[in-house]
């Protein structure tokens, strides 16, 4: 059973993120939304956290907030919120960290 893992808390205010990597599978995908997309910046502390998993960052809010896909971490996949749906449609279930 493959899991969408949806974090939407900045990691450097809640530990929503931290908890939620300690659930991933090899098969499960993190979606990083709202303001969890500063995680996967690069250089960041939570970015290490990310090593190794299937990330996906949410364009719009790293646009929102000003992140270039240059600055972010290796390995990352930026999708619209079309591909939002797709990831959700992909999973068996999908898991939103608060």
């Amino acid at each position: 059973m493959s899991i969408l893992h949806i974090v939407n808390k900045s990691p450097y205010e809640k530990s929503s993120l931290y908890t939620a990597v300690d659930f991933v599978k090899d098969s499960d995908v993190v979606l990083l939304i709202e303001d969890a997309v500063y995680a996967a910046a690069r250089g960041g502390k939570a970015a290490e956290k990310l090593s190794g998993l299937d990330i996906s960052v949410l364009g719009a809010d790293l646009a929102a907030r000003g992140i270039g896909e240059d600055k972010l971490i290796d390995g990352v996949s930026v999708v619209d919120y079309a591909g939002f749906v797709d990831l959700v449609k992909a999973k068996d279930s999908t898991q939103s960290w608060l």
